[in-house]
């Protein structure tokens, strides 16, 4: 079902077919307004259907980073990535359907309100709706800018039905305005787990997104050059403050277990696996709930399938960015080896910041029902590595996994303060690196930079104003490198390069992946084509070539509107030079 980018689903007049968030009961049958809106419960039953919107580990969802230079979609380029995208004709958006629904059951509160609801209860669910108008306006911002701002039900002869585009800022407006009346009147992130309503959304995930929103615009001002980004950037300071100082939330860990002088504790690894579900990982501020098990199953996704390989791969343009454990990016640290045929694929992880491991695979690792990882598939991972996060061999098995989704996570929220504060001042301080980036660091293991033989266990080097300025690093290049490998394929990597305005540097650049190693050419059981790939003159593959990218930074920081929509409402104008 279609729903086009402008046509503001003038049919759909009742909720129905509504889907659940671990929320057990849903109508079983179609609902009209006459019979449906006269409690409470009613409410809660229309917002669950706000949940299914929220992006998951679908094929559309986590591929997403292709349109960036982290990823690629293994067999053939990206057209939003590569710049070769032409003007859509239609638009599969589903925005203004779900703004409907929301925009219905704000106006139908007042009914139940009028029928004896309690007040505390029915903005419970107002500020949800409200809520999720947010995050579907926000979706359309980010794309297209200013859209037009619809606040109410319509009926086809409705002389709003067809608006011109609002501007930014009122689209902003109205984001930040339905975000505060969310935080005001929703619970606590305890209270909703206390009712047994894990999944909803609370008054952190209302504050949390706000940084978002707030630094996405606030940074994309600044080196966009337009507006007022300090009124931004500071709401995005103060939001993410607040959830930091709420007491709610804070970094998912594990026991830790010593041998011989390493600190195993897989807890990064842990938020994308069952271990990480549930109010038990105060990190995760909005999820995506999936289900327990094939007994107990909301819904389930296939999403190791899409990570084999097959649809994205990550790109050595991304694994660049991983430090190694003396804090040093590879081109100033002397723990850096250059990649040479004597080194196999797992020991270029060595001695670099964990994430690594746990977000690509190496040998040795959990992969699929054929076995152990052993090195890359020349056909599912064409780029020398793939994803790990979700990995789990029996889900694999199944081609069923019930994983939840982390969609917003407490580390997200250190990093937005971190940047937020940066960006204001250009600058900042160490005390507010050591409650961000470096609490991030402490919470992964111990790093071995000797030997198997003579091993010698360290944790990843803190970052300091002073380790920076000593070293000759860029301290806004290592807040957004941290931001890059925490977030690593959670769909930022591409809206950063819009708002920091990168772009037009980084998207024309030829995409690389891994070196060839030797052994991709002698393992008995992934043996490699080297008559089939293009390597360049230090034998990495290149996925694309510079000369087939582009990016204009005239016309794609914005997206094109779909030309039917055009002419459907002449009264919107299309994004410019499109």
């Amino acid at each position: 079902m279609k729903k086009k980018f402008i046509y503001i689903l003038l049919a759909s007049i009742a909720f129905s077919s509504v889907s659940s968030c671990k929320i057990e009961e849903i109508p079983e049958t179609n609902m009209s307004d006459a019979n449906f809106w006269n409690k409470v419960e009613d409410l809660r039953l229309a917002a669950n259907f706000f949940y299914s919107t929220l992006p998951g580990l679908t094929t559309k969802d986590v591929t997403t980073d292709n349109w960036s230079t982290d990823a690629y979609p293994n067999d053939k380029g990206d057209a939003i990535s590569d710049g070769s995208r032409a003007k859509p004709a239609t638009s599969d958006d589903y925005s203004y359907y779900n703004i409907y629904q929301a925009n219905k059951l704000i106006e139908k509160s007042a009914e139940v309100l009028a029928k004896g609801g309690d007040v505390t209860q029915v903005n419970w669910y107002v500020g949800e709706a409200r809520f999720f108008r947010a995050w579907y306006y926000f979706e359309m911002l980010k794309r297209f800018g200013g859209v037009p701002l619809i606040t109410k039900t319509m009926n086809a002869d409705d002389p709003d039905a067809f608006l011109p585009r609002a501007t930014r800022e009122e689209i902003l407006a109205l984001i930040l305005d339905d975000l505060d009346f969310a935080i005001s009147s929703l619970r606590t992130a305890d209270e909703i787990n206390s009712a047994k309503e894990y999944g909803r959304i609370s008054k952190t995930a209302a504050l949390a997104f706000k940084s978002r929103v707030a630094l996405f615009e606030g940074t994309r001002e600044k080196f966009h050059k337009y507006g007022d980004y300090r009124k931004y950037l500071t709401l995005a300071k103060e939001a993410a403050e607040a959830v930091m100082s709420s007491g709610q939330h804070a970094l998912f860990t594990q026991p830790q277990t010593g041998a011989k002088g390493q600190v195993e504790n897989k807890a990064y690894f842990n938020l994308f696996q069952e271990a990480g579900d549930g109010r038990a990982n105060k990190e995760n501020i909005i999820t995506k709930v999936y289900g327990i098990n094939q007994a107990n199953s909301i819904v389930s996704t296939p999403v190791q399938r899409y990570y084999e390989g097959n649809t994205i791969v990550p790109t050595q343009n991304f694994v660049d960015s991983y430090l190694m454990a003396d804090g040093l990016p590879k081109d100033k640290s002397p723990l850096y080896q250059e990649p040479d045929q004597n080194m196999t694929h797992a020991q270029y992880f060595d001695k670099k910041d964990p994430r690594m491991t746990f977000t690509l695979f190496k040998r040795g690792d959990e992969y699929i029902s054929g076995g152990p990882y052993t090195i890359p598939n020349p056909t599912r991972q064409r780029s020398g590595f793939g994803i790990r996060k979700y990995a789990n061999e029996p889900f694999w098995a199944r081609q069923a996994s019930y994983i939840d989704k982390p969609i917003l996570r407490f580390a997200e929220v250190l990093l937005n303060y971190a940047e937020a504060v940066y960006e204001l001042n250009e600058s900042i301080d160490d005390e507010d690196l050591d409650k961000t980036i470096n609490l991030l660091r402490s919470r992964l293991p111990q790093v071995n930079i000797g030997t198997v033989q003579n091993p010698n266990f360290v944790a990843m080097t803190k970052i300091s104003n002073a380790f920076v300025s000593g070293n000759g690093l860029n301290m806004r290049e290592e807040i957004r490198r941290e931001r890059r490998v925490e977030l690593a394929f959670e769909g930022f990597a591409y809206w950063d390069l819009l708002r920091w305005k990168t772009a037009e540097v980084e998207m024309p650049k030829t995409l690389f992946g891994s070196y060839l190693f030797a052994e991709y050419l002698t393992d008995k059981d992934q043996k490699w084509d080297k008559t089939k790939l293009n390597l360049n003159n230090k034998n990495y593959i290149i996925l694309q070539e510079a000369s087939l990218r582009r990016f204009d930074p005239a016309k794609d920081y914005l997206w094109p509107i779909p030309t039917s929509e055009i002419a459907k409402n002449p009264k919107i104008t299309q994004n410019p030079n499109w």
